[in-house]
């Protein structure tokens, strides 16, 4: 056995060069990794007390610190209070919970609540095999932890996007207490409007997973799901959203109905599911809130354009982009189907292999028991874009990718011009330098 210096000493040196390798000589592209600004950072890197205290209890019914069991609190119920309501501020609603660790944490918590509030724990999702999270699944926590029964959205392969008239067909048949949308391999909006009567002649409660498109949503250049009809959001805070990992949940309680809701819901937050909530995060969340309230219009209309810019130059180069009558995506997110060119394994690794991070994906119409070699990719275009990233040099990388994917050139060859690319990047846009800048601007206006 390897004695503990040794360890600390290899740990150190791994954590380094990590830092140096995804940091400074990849470009990353998994769709549901965010990057933060330096005023974040700092931000987080000032909050070390924080981060060590606990905050157990109750909050009311606008998001806010009601009832803790610990000593100490009067700042970090004051710093909760303040991230939420700038959550609240952001997105326009009239309640949030900032406590959730994750975006599966804020799943699993309103999952629960809202089987509670509706005494039903039929849930409706989009399959898992068309890009639904696992935390919605029957196979993740909503079947083999809450013990939800799963029931499938139809889902158009052709359209990419869940059918409106047959789904609303099975709401109708099935009742469920929960409608769920969202998901992880998600290109366009999902159809809420549209099914938002079937949902309220049956009595069930709409949640939407914006985990992945958080950023786009506040940036106005995706749909507004809570506008559209949904109840809840449930979200983490690190994708496009560029927070803290973390999560969040949000609604407006306007109803008697959304009011049980959110009770329930709380209740599953705590004492259900959480005791340490992270709270060293919420002073950079609100940061965070403040630089999507600026620049998020700004950032979000530019990652969907850099997505669709690269999807449009990979399908005239030769590559399968999916939904191409469709104009590709409407996300962050494109994916493509490599399957003529060697599979998604073996290009995922090709690309990883020339520093270029992205991720194999299953298609919906691949075989769902071939997780091993889909023949799918999926590409998020939120880090680039916030790298500075704009339409010539996307398609510059895309060259670039098509060296590998084509294999016209090795992946050590490819990787020279990715390291000299990655150094024309070095900063972060749209967002704070510093937390000094960030507390200017607050104070002038």
């Amino acid at each position: 056995m390897t004695d503990m210096p040794e360890l600390i000493a290899e740990l150190i040196e791994a954590s380094k060069k990590h830092e140096q390798y995804r940091d400074r000589e990849c470009i990353n592209m998994i769709a549901s990794e965010g990057i933060k600004s330096h005023a974040v950072c700092q931000m987080i890197n000032m909050s070390h007390d924080l981060a060590t205290r606990y905050a157990e209890g109750e909050n009311d019914m606008a998001g806010h610190v009601k009832k803790r069991y610990y000593q100490g609190q009067k700042y970090m119920s004051q710093i909760e209070d303040l991230a939420c309501d700038a959550v609240k501020n952001l997105f326009r609603t009239t309640w949030a919970d900032v406590r959730l660790i994750s975006g599966t944490h804020a799943n699993t918590a309103t999952f629960k609540g809202l089987s509670l509030a509706s005494k039903n724990n039929k849930m409706i999702v989009t399959p898992l095999s068309c890009g639904a999270h696992i935390s919605h699944d029957y196979t993740g926590l909503a079947g083999s932890i809450l013990g939800i029964t799963n029931i499938n959205h139809v889902y158009d392969i052709n359209e990419f996007n869940i059918d409106p008239e047959k789904s609303a067909y099975v709401i109708r048949a099935t009742k469920p207490g929960i409608v769920t949308f969202g998901g992880s391999l998600f290109l366009f909006p999902h159809p809420i409007k549209e099914l938002k009567a079937a949902c309220d002649e049956v009595g069930a409660y709409i949640a939407y997973d914006a985990a992945h498109v958080l950023g786009l949503i506040a940036g106005g250049q995706f749909q507004d799901p809570l506008r559209e009809g949904a109840d809840f959001i449930t979200s983490s805070t690190h994708k496009t959203f560029p927070g803290p990992q973390g999560g969040v949940i949000m609604g407006n309680a306007d109803t008697p109905a959304k009011e049980k809701a959110v009770r329930k819901i709380q209740y599953a937050v705590f004492p259900l599911s959480a005791s340490s909530t992270h709270l060293g995060r919420l002073p950079a969340l609100g940061i965070a809130c403040l630089e999507m309230k600026l620049f998020g219009q700004e950032l979000a209309a530019q990652i969907v354009k850099n997505a669709q810019t690269a999807g449009q130059y990979l399908y005239e180069n030769g590559v399968k982009v999916v939904a191409e009558h469709k104009g590709l995506t409407k996300s962050h997110q494109l994916a493509l189907d490599v399957s003529n060119f060697g599979g998604g394994n073996k290009i995922a690794q090709d690309l990883e292999d020339a520093h270029i991070i992205l991720n194999k994906n299953l298609m919906p119409y691949d075989d769902q028991n071939n997780k091993d070699n889909p023949s799918g990719l999926r590409v998020g275009f939120q880090d680039i874009t916030r790298r500075g990233f704009g339409e010539s040099d996307v398609k510059h990388l895309c060259d670039l990718m098509l060296d590998i994917i084509k294999g016209k050139r090795t992946p050590g060859e490819v990787k020279t011009d990715v390291l000299a690319l990655k150094k024309e990047f070095s900063g972060i846009k749209y967002g704070f330098q510093t937390v000094e800048e960030a507390l200017k601007y607050v104070q002038k206006n």
